[in-house]
């Protein structure tokens, strides 16, 4: 066979992921945390993007009025399918979003060769207030607070310095010890003190760290072990336990037994402890009481990391006609404008043809970033939407009526992609009039039903069979095999194995571990 060369036209399809539409994917998974650092930095990096101030904007000329914010009835542009960096999860229309209106990078290079007069044709007042493009769509304000315009005023600067625990320690060991090298053992077995107050089980490598004997690491041991708070310093539960009671000047014999044998209480055996304790019932109920007021974790008192409040993406409140008003958390969402004023007045000056694109680059990146924060809070909306009209039992009458949902479910509703609402659901959260709860809590598997109706959805069997075993009686404890009786009667379809990993889930012990307790006669002094 002769090879010949020959000239010929294709005309084919491909999908390209852009730098742009694959940082406009990550942006929708990213939490308003990690959203506002992000935002941040775009500020620092562009001259071009600044922040939006708290006021409405001057409307666009030639544009019309929007309004401060939009909701459940908004239109949005359909974001696209954004299943991975590139394939066929990537829909067109999404990289048709991205580069509309922006022009050629030649087009906007010519730009300062031409000045920008005929571009941007406003009066001089109107130029001064600069073209602003708001990236937070939504404002909310029956929900959220109020918060001080001064910016310079801050609350946080009134809080004292928490004392951590290793200097809590650090402070008692320089008045408790005088010796260097007592002191440095003493240090270095303080920083190995975890958060909950304990040190590591073996610190038989610590003396060949520091070349000192294993005498030596236990004497300053058995001082850092008396320092505030009582328990401090111990090695395990049943050490920092012994050293509280010590405090307390009860760690009698019969005390020292029950604490040694820790795993006897946690099992509520009864009759072993007694037997071990020597004492009886009345005695014995009184010693677990000591037990319980112990501090099991005494390191927490000190520097304990700040809980971080979730701040919810969406609210969910009952409207005046009876259905639902979903709304963004504007709190949540980064405001930043293109200044397009400093734009025009480069352009007018710069004639290097590297500082002509750097600037082109900044005006096309601060462009896209006010773009692409709008579309993220029009999806996570449409998203949000979606679940509300989904779960609407769930708002209305609990997790009993919760619906089994699934990713595709809601991305054929709302025509987009499973990955994309997958990304939008993501360390996103929704306060709801019953708390505040992250969307991917919402989809849950299926259950069956016996008698061939709706099936049940995982969420509110597991709240069922929760229901079941708080109702039962001390002498009428219900096995795994009753509960599935009990649900196959209430036409759900479940088998035994789901029932009891159900079970595990929420933390409920066994049948014989439940009778155990609720029979016992010191029941109502081991249950918390």
């Amino acid at each position: 066979m002769a090879l010949t060369q020959r000239l010929e036209f294709r005309q084919s399809q491909s999908l390209v992921m852009t730098p742009q539409l694959m940082q406009a994917i990550k942006l929708l998974q990213l939490s308003n945390l990690d959203l506002v650092a992000f935002v941040e930095d775009e500020l620092e990096r562009n001259p071009l993007l600044e922040r939006a101030s708290d006021g409405p904007e001057p409307p666009v000329a030639g544009e019309p009025a929007r309004d401060a914010g939009f909701a459940e009835g908004d239109e949005a542009a359909a974001f696209g399918d954004d299943g991975g960096a590139s394939g066929p999860d990537v829909e067109p229309a999404a990289e048709e979003w991205m580069s509309r209106d922006l022009g050629s990078r030649t087009d906007l290079e010519q730009t300062f060769d031409s000045g920008l007069e005929n571009v941007f044709p406003e009066e001089p007042a109107e130029a001064a207030a600069r073209t602003a493009q708001d990236a937070a769509p939504t404002a909310f304000t029956e929900w959220g607070g109020g918060a001080s315009n001064d910016d310079d005023y801050n609350l946080e600067a009134f809080v004292a310095a928490e004392v951590t625990l290793g200097e809590h320690l650090a402070e008692q060991l320089a008045v408790a010890v005088t010796a260097p090298a007592q002191r440095m053992i003493g240090q270095y077995l303080i920083d190995l003190v975890d958060d909950a107050g304990y040190l590591p089980a073996d610190l038989g490598d610590v003396g060949d760290k520091l070349g000192a004997s294993a005498s030596d690491v236990a004497a300053v041991l058995a001082v850092l072990q008396t320092f505030d708070p009582p328990g401090i310093c111990a090695r395990n539960l049943s050490e920092c336990l012994a050293i509280q009671l010590r405090e307390k000047d009860r760690y009698d014999p019969a005390m020292q037994a029950l604490v040694e044998h820790l795993e006897l209480l946690a099992k509520r055996d009864i009759a072993g402890l007694r037997k071990i304790c020597g004492v009886d019932d009345e005695d014995l109920a009184d010693m677990i009481g000591e037990i319980r007021h112990l501090d099991p974790k005494p390191g927490l008192k000190f520097g304990a990391t700040r809980t971080q409040t979730v701040v919810p993406d969406v609210y969910v409140r009952p409207g005046p006609d009876g259905g639902w008003l979903v709304e963004l958390n504007s709190d949540t969402l980064p405001r930043v404008l293109v200044n397009q004023t400093y734009y025009a007045e480069l352009s007018k000056t710069i004639r290097k043809d590297g500082d002509k694109s750097y600037f082109t680059d900044c005006l096309q990146n601060a462009t896209w970033l006010v773009r692409a924060l709008d579309q993220r809070a029009r999806t996570i909306l449409k998203v949000a939407t979606e679940i509300v009209r989904q779960q609407d039992g769930f708002f209305t009458s609990g997790v009993a009526h919760l619906r089994p949902l699934n990713l595709k479910t809601v991305a054929d509703a709302i025509q987009m992609h499973e990955s994309t609402v997958s990304r939008v659901t993501a360390n996103k959260y929704m306060a709801t009039n019953r708390g505040i709860f992250e969307l991917k809590y919402f989809f849950t598997a299926s259950i069956a039903a016996a008698d061939g109706g709706d099936a049940h959805s995982a969420e509110a069997v597991r709240h069922h069979i929760r229901q079941l075993i708080d109702a039962e009686s001390p002498s009428a404890i219900l096995s795994d095999d009753t509960i599935v009786e009990r649900l196959r009667e209430s036409g759900i379809d479940i088998a035994r194995r789901t029932v009891a990993k159900y079970r595990e889930a929420l933390r409920i012990p066994s049948s014989v571990q439940r009778r155990r307790d609720k029979q016992s006669v010191l029941g109502n002094a081991l249950v918390v």
